[in-house]
């Protein structure tokens, strides 16, 4: 009896295992267990998993201090370790901290250093403003001015404004 009991208790534990090692995981928070359609990241849902082959092409196309600029560092990595380019992660890990400022930020633009700015779908998360800050952090100020001033293309579910337009 106490070894069909341990048997039933570890099966889920076990199941769990053996999904987490037979899905690909990447980036800079790879998950355990099974795949999540709602998942964070570039390229919309399950982001992780969709080809970003034209966006890489795009970054590696730059010859700006950074090729692009994104909320968060963790949504930055995987695009950073992939092309070979420079990503600025405003608001540091979680978006939350206030460098650079707005100020700072305009200042990089009109200085010609970032070239692309990619929008993030989720400013939820860390706190009331999102992006791990109040309404009024760096990154939820810088979105907002990249959003009222730049167009916007989708590439490879990615939403992608052009700051040298």
């Amino acid at each position: 009896m106490a070894t069909a009991g341990l048997l039933f208790g570890l099966g889920g534990t076990a199941a769990y295992t053996v999904e987490t090692v037979l899905q690909s995981h990447g980036g800079g928070l790879p998950t355990s267990g099974p795949a999540d359609a709602g998942g964070m990241g570039f390229g919309g849902p399950g982001g992780q998993n969709q080809s970003t082959e034209h966006l890489q092409a795009m970054l590696k196309g730059t010859d700006n201090r950074w090729a692009a600029a994104t909320v968060g560092s963790h949504t930055a990595g995987g695009l950073e370790l992939s092309t070979g380019t420079s990503i600025m992660a405003i608001g540091g890990f979680s978006g939350g901290d206030d460098s650079p400022t707005l100020a700072q930020f305009q200042q990089y633009v009109h200085d010609g250093q970032v070239r692309y700015f990619l929008a993030r779908e989720d400013r939820e998360g860390g706190g009331p403003g999102g992006f791990g800050g109040s309404a009024d952090s760096a990154g939820n100020q810088i979105t907002d001015w990249v959003q009222a001033n730049f167009t916007f293309q989708t590439v490879d579910g990615t939403t992608v404004y052009d700051l040298q337009d």
